[in-house]
């Protein structure tokens, strides 16, 4: 069989995403903060972008009212049509304008006061605080001032570079001073100049350590006192009677030092840590809907504009450099940036309506979470609200990452919603949402009196009683999960609270 080269065309089809589709997709991921970056870096890069001045429309709100949200046209809109197509240029207009409404029934439960955000009253970029200082600038602030030898501060520096986010020192001093190439009595001095400094018990190497330095600045670290520092593992088992003999001290002072030690900080670096101290701005507000006699009459949804600058295309601007464009080069890059513009406006509120599609979802399906609590909350998939609205389980994934809605229970993230169902039949009829489930655990235990401390088999009963058909082990796994310790645990920790 002979070989030789030859030529052959072939035909094929395939599914391309354009570079605006991917953007599309990536704007909907974005929670309002990040959008706002992206929209800043556009502003930089597009000459015809410009944010208005105007203040912000009663635009992109709803009520949760789902025949209405059955009824709704959005994805099939001309405008979404040209965007999906990557021809946004072909839409005439260069702004935008919207708007939309709804209705609910009965009376609901808050459990407390209304704390609502949004609009004028709603958090906005300029509310942020500054970030506060981290451990390790705290610290860093203080080795100026706390010694003049330069060696030994910059021996403390690395050593407060090795501190984890509660203030000890996990990583062995050898190794510190190995890797400096100093020896290990200078690292022990070093060591020595990060525990003087504030918060008191940094530099600790062990709990023992930390509470010891909190002990040695408050002037109580007598040699009773760091014998009950010593066997703080006796102390966690609940052997009081035999740490206060190894004290030596009668029960009067033994109480004293017990109320002491309650006082201590067993992680002071945690004041500064950065994790989970930012405050969460809400992309969505809900707000309790009242007629005229003021009773609940629904809910009304709306994006939080506060953190979404309005984009607006300069037409004046855009007129001006069309006619001062000579070159067919210089006609082509106007033509692109307009594109551009007209594109990034309309996929913005593309990604505005969408949001809102599936929130009001959401709250039509947990209905009865928003009005009584909790323990209402039903499990609730990202493939049934996909089905509800028509559209695809990813497109809501997007959606519901990284986006909070706040109401007025609180500020809680989409995802929270999303909850496993526990104690129902097969096809999921009767079932409890995991996250109710958990509360009811935490609502029997902190009930519990000390004398009576409730075990699985005793909270299987309770929450059978209360509706929740459900396993020891379940039970076991759910109390574990909100860091609720076993009946043995409990019993021993509220001996021990009482004795401090």
């Amino acid at each position: 069989m002979a070989l030789g080269p030859r030529l052959d065309l072939r035909q094929s089809q395939s599914l391309v995403m354009t570079p605006q589709l991917q953007q599309a997709i990536k704007l909907l991921a974005l929670s309002n903060l990040e959008v706002e970056t992206f929209i800043g870096e556009a502003l930089d890069a597009n000459p015809l972008l410009e944010i208005s001045d105007a203040p912000p429309a009663e635009e992109y709100t709803v009520q949760a009212e789902p025949v209405e949200l059955r009824r709704t046209t959005l994805e099939s809109s001309p405008v979404d049509q040209l965007i999906g197509e990557a021809r946004a240029a072909d839409d005439a207009p260069l702004d935008i304008d919207t708007g939309d409404g709804g209705g609910a029934d009965s009376q609901p439960d808050w459990g407390g006061d209304l704390r609502m955000g949004g609009g004028e009253d709603g958090p906005g970029i300029d509310d942020r605080e500054g970030s506060a200082p981290s451990l390790a600038e705290h610290l860093e602030l203080q080795l100026g001032t706390a010694t003049r030898d330069s060696r030994l501060a910059a021996i403390a520096l690395q050593i407060v570079g090795q501190l984890d986010d509660a203030g000890y020192l996990p990583v062995p001093l050898r190794d510190i001073a190995d890797m400096l190439g100093v020896a290990l009595a200078e690292a022990e001095d070093a060591l020595a100049l990060v525990q003087t400094l504030d918060p008191t018990g940094v530099g600790a190497r062990s709990l023992s350590e930390c509470i010891a330095l909190q002990a040695q600045e408050a002037d109580r670290f007598d040699p009773a006192m760091a014998r009950l520092i010593d066997n703080l593992d006796l102390i966690a088992h609940g052997e009081l009677a035999r740490v206060k003999r190894m004290c030596g001290v009668d029960d009067e002072d033994f109480a004293d030092m017990l109320a002491e030690l309650r006082g201590y900080d067993p992680k002071p670096g945690l004041r500064f840590s950065q994790g989970g101290g930012e405050p969460v701005t809400p992309d969505v507000l809900l707000t309790p809907g009242l007629d005229a006699k003021g009773n609940f009459c629904g809910w009304e949804l709306a994006l939080n504009q506060a953190t979404l600058p309005r984009l607006i295309v300069n037409r004046s601007y855009y007129v001006e450099l069309k006619t001062a464009c000579g070159g067919k080069q210089d006609k082509g890059w106007l033509s692109d940036k307009l594109a551009d513009a007209n594109w990034l406006i309309k996929a913005l509120d593309q990604r505005a309506r969408t949001i809102l599609k599936v929130a009001a979802e959401i709250v039509v399906q947990q209905d009865a979470f928003f009005r009584h609590g909790i323990a209402h909350l039903r499990p609730l998939t990202l493939r049934a609200v996909a089905e509800a609205i028509g559209m695809h389980e990813s497109t809501v994934s997007r959606v519901t990452s990284n986006k909070y809605l706040n109401c007025p229970r609180g500020t809680y993230e989409l995802k929270f919603f999303f909850t496993s169902g526990v104690g129902g039949s097969s096809d999921g009829e009767g079932a409890a949402s995991a996250e109710a489930v958990k509360a009811a655990i935490r609502q029997l235990i902190e009930a519990e009196e000390p004398r009576a401390i409730l075990s699985d088999d005793t909270l299987v009963d309770l929450l059978k009683d209360k509706g929740f058909d459900l396993a020891r082990r379940t039970v076991a796994k759910y109390r574990e999960a909100i860091g609720l310790g076993s009946s043995v645990q409990r019993r021993r920790q509220k001996a021990l609270a009482a004795a401090m």
